[in-house]
């Protein structure tokens, strides 16, 4: 299960990704916003997300949508065992080494700066590379330590 979670910043690449999802079989739940409101807060949505994804951070992933997604990453951080990564263009490297070596399991992408097409190209690589433990598990299980 993806959550998907946005405020008004992010509301229409949240529904471009959530019509892709959906086109590759892939099932996801949209936790809100449902209306565009430019007076709405991402962490009423963003917060949402990452409790359900810190319920079983193995099975569920998040995507949240910002403006910049540096927000809304720190306020899905704040969950424990959430581990949010932040794409706003560049090198999709990163968005790689999220997962491989540190196994995110919420991507908050900054909607000011990605097209639609950026973005799905980020979600579908962040979903396909899988956690390669070893050593980073070492790592990651730090990270839950505390």
């Amino acid at each position: 299960m993806i959550y998907l979670g946005s405020d008004h910043a992010g509301f229409r690449l949240k529904g471009k990704v959530r019509e892709h999802l959906k086109e590759r079989g892939i099932e996801s739940e949209d936790l809100g916003a449902f209306v565009l409101n430019p007076d709405d807060d991402y962490p009423d949505f963003v917060i949402p997300v990452a409790k359900k994804v810190a319920e079983n951070g193995e099975q569920h992933k998040g995507i949240v949508f910002g403006w910049s997604g540096q927000g809304e990453a720190m306020a899905a951080n704040k969950a424990k065992g959430v581990r949010s990564a932040v794409y706003y263009g560049g090198s999709l490297e990163i968005v790689k080494l999220s997962r491989s070596d540190n196994d995110a399991n919420v991507l908050s992408l900054g909607s000011g700066f990605l097209t639609k097409e950026q973005a799905i190209e980020a979600v579908d690589l962040w979903l396909g590379t899988p956690f390669e433990g070893g050593r980073h598990e070492r790592r990651v299980n730090k990270i839950e330590e505390k």
